[in-house]
């Protein structure tokens, strides 16, 4: 009986890498465990790894498990992994096959409902994926990744900013606000998702950013700004978070959600927020000369366009 581990040994250096590497054939056998890991190796993808004949048949999924059966997304196998595979976790060294930090993203079992040389068909019971899946072959060596049932996750919303209502005075019933510095820059909604970000094109930077949340989708809302002579993209809203749309929230909820995301580096940051009184925020914003200040409804939900749930008041 072939090796089927010894593509896998051919590829790794026991004594530069801390992956298991065992030393005969693998027995066989007939268990159902699955693996997800999270490798930020050169670029981010995860691997799927599922138990077959004694070994684990990989696949490398750039974007992640696909959450919507419309979208399909590439998979590419590799070689077959040795059991141990389903806790490794750790760094492997730089300069050697798949080096960057693996970690462990989900387990659990799976039932097979089809497996063949070009189609896998499987069934994922984890703690954070689940559902019924399809790996397939295409043209070439490539295959992809397709969702058999519905969504685990909401649509994301419309890309279209929630515009504040000019206003020349502060709201009389001023507790019932939060008050923003209105930074005068450039609106950019930031859609992330599979560790990945559209606004990259045009802002190389966010790459960062993207990959931080790993497969954590969100749709952050903010403002490019610039402050001490350097840009920041500042952020004071999340419209989408882990597979939820937040837009029906009120703002106190998206409020909150945003600040535990810990939003802070180089290119970016998370603006702050005072609620109840808008005189010391409108007096801080004229003394660095910023536009205004932005009056937010603590229950207001996010309405795309022009709303008068946000004021904006001048400096």
């Amino acid at each position: 009986m072939p090796d089927k581990l010894e593509r896998y040994r051919s590829k790794r250096d026991r004594t530069r890498t801390p992956e298991p590497i065992p030393a005969e054939a693998p027995p066989g056998g007939d268990g159902n465990a699955f693996v997800i890991q999270e490798h930020h190796a050169r670029s981010l993808h995860w691997d799927l790894r599922l138990e077959r004949d004694g070994v684990l048949v990989s696949w490398a999924v750039p974007k992640g498990l696909p959450a919507d059966p419309k979208t399909n997304h590439l998979a590419v196998q590799t070689e077959d992994h040795p059991m141990e595979y389903l806790t490794f976790h750790g760094e492997i060294p730089k300069g050697e096959y798949g080096g960057g930090t693996m970690t462990v993203w989900d387990t659990g079992t799976y039932e097979t409902e089809k497996w063949s040389d070009r189609e896998v068909k499987v069934v994922l019971h984890g703690n954070r994926s689940s559902g019924r899946f399809v790996l397939f072959q295409t043209r070439g060596k490539n295959w992809m990744i397709h969702r058999m049932d519905g969504p685990a996750r909401d649509p994301f919303p419309p890309l279209e900013p929630m515009l504040p209502t000019e206003r020349a005075k502060p709201p009389k019933d001023s507790s019932a606000y939060a008050f923003e510095f209105a930074w005068g820059g450039r609106r950019l909604l930031v859609p992330i998702e599979g560790g990945r970000t559209d606004a990259a094109r045009e802002h190389p930077w966010l790459r960062g950013l993207a990959e931080s949340f790993g497969s954590r989708t969100a749709v952050l809302d903010g403002e490019l700004a610039t402050l001490g002579g350097a840009e920041i993209l500042v952020f004071y809203d999340l419209l989408y978070d882990d597979g939820h749309s937040l837009v029906t929230e009120p703002y106190t909820a998206r409020r909150s959600a945003l600040e535990s995301l810990g939003l802070s580096g180089g290119h970016w940051q998370t603006a702050p927020s005072w609620p109840g009184d808008a005189g010391p925020v409108r007096q801080a914003a004229r003394e660095q000369g910023l536009p205004g200040v932005v009056a937010k409804r603590l229950d207001s939900p996010y309405e795309p366009g022009l709303s008068k749930a946000w004021l904006f008041i001048p400096a």
